[in-house]
């Protein structure tokens, strides 16, 4: 299975090169506008997307008109091609309505052939010579997709060159190869789940092998900090506020998806030390019905979380699933009980008026959630019924079945 991610980079261009890029940009932008107008049509079945046939019409003519080379004069005809395909598609298969796509702004299409990456700066090719710029990254690479994902591992592919508020920046594709857990002992060959209860406040995730991560009360502090400066600037009502509250809003912004960013990731780290294959979350609608009264941003967070470990656990060829979340946090996880009662929890403590086990809440609800999963498969027969459930202590299968760490291979 093939992962593709996509890397931001900010680019140190030399000022005497300006010029010529925003040259590139122009002529770029000419020449996606030829071939969409050339392809367009009122009639959606007649609008023209085949690349060679539209390769065909307008070639000659943008080579002749531009000083773009072949290569970039391709990419500019990809680009309106997949843009007129969407239209077409948008009318004929979705029944809306589209309007012939029109490019402006400053962007640039780059292949293998006009595009040469390097560790530290990269070439572009221009309607002049080739331009080298510089990556610019953070002091503390630590954690960025630019230390994740630009290692010899993955393997760069296009890119796209933009220029915001007078800024170049170039969105890269790197791409690799990635295989599934590996699924060659009992533990593993049906599914090893690790569940994961998200939370309001304490820890932000705490997943069914016992883990506490991330702080919400953390998050929503930093929240609440930022929207009293937020409100105290806009009773200020100057220029200067409203700038500042942009700024401030950009950090914040920039802050809070770094967090979650580092939970997600060491949710994912754990369910890689773990062996499993699968990672259970409760519903997400069913959350925000839950906890109607928390905020908008604490139903983001989730949201983004959530997003954020779907994306990365791909990279593993990690299965993420949703389970209603129906007294999760109210029902015993120990295997031979399951007695289910609002009173079983009180605040952070859960202790079962049945058998008596006691657990932290969360964990308990982490254990329930990912339990859930199992049922599912087992029930759907799906061929898992020595699926298994990641514990602190071991794994316990769909029948109740209990296996220590130490006994596993």
């Amino acid at each position: 299975m093939v992962v593709v991610r996509n890397i931001h980079l900010k680019l140190d261009v030399p000022e005497d090169a300006h010029s010529v890029l925003d040259a590139t940009f122009e002529q770029f932008q000419q020449a996606t506008q030829h071939v969409a107008d050339t392809g367009w049509n009122d009639d959606p079945t007649q609008i023209e997307d085949t690349k060679n046939t539209l390769h065909d019409q307008t070639y000659t003519e943008v080579r002749a008109q531009t000083s773009l080379q072949a290569s970039l004069v391709q990419s500019a005809r990809n680009l309106a091609t997949n843009a007129l395909g969407n239209c077409k598609d948008r009318i004929l298969k979705d029944g809306k309505k589209a309007s012939k796509p029109e490019f402006r702004g400053s962007v640039v299409v780059y292949n293998g052939r006009t595009i040469t990456y390097n560790d530290d700066h990269v070439t572009l090719a221009t309607v002049d010579d080739r331009v080298t710029a510089e990556f610019v990254t953070p002091e503390d690479e630590d954690g960025t997709p630019f230390a994740e994902y630009w290692t010899s591992e993955w393997e760069r592919k296009e890119a796209t060159l933009h220029k915001r508020d007078g800024t170049y920046y170039l969105h890269v594709a790197v791409q690799k190869e990635v295989k599934p857990p590996d699924s060659g002992n009992d533990s593993t060959e049906n599914g090893v789940v690790l569940g994961v209860d998200l939370n309001v406040d304490g820890s932000l995730a705490v997943t069914s092998t016992g883990a506490f991560l991330g702080n919400a009360d953390y998050l929503n502090h930093k929240r609440d900090e930022y929207e009293r400066r937020r409100g105290n600037l806009q009773q200020t009502g100057t220029r200067s506020a409203h700038l500042t509250i942009k700024s401030i809003g950009s950090r914040f912004a920039r802050w809070s998806a770094d967090y979650l960013h580092r939970v997600s990731k060491a949710i994912v780290q754990e369910v890689v030390e773990n062996d499993c294959t699968a990672i259970a979350f409760e519903n997400l609608t069913h959350i925000r019905e839950r906890i109607s009264n928390a905020s908008k941003f604490q139903q983001w967070a989730f949201r983004e979380l959530q997003r954020h470990v779907e994306y990365k656990a791909e990279e593993y060829g990690i299965e993420v699933d949703m389970v209603a979340p129906a007294y999760t946090s109210q029902r015993c996880s120990h295997s031979s009980c399951g007695f289910t009662h609002e009173d079983n929890r009180n605040g952070d403590a859960f202790e079962c008026l049945k058998c008596g086990k006691q657990l932290h809440a969360d964990y308990n609800a982490a254990r329930n959630i990912g339990w859930r999963l199992l049922q599912h498969w087992l029930k759907s027969g799906a061929g898992r019924a020595t699926s298994q459930l990641a514990l602190k202590s071991g794994t316990v299968n769909a029948n109740g079945q209990f296996r220590p760490t130490a006994l596993r291979s």
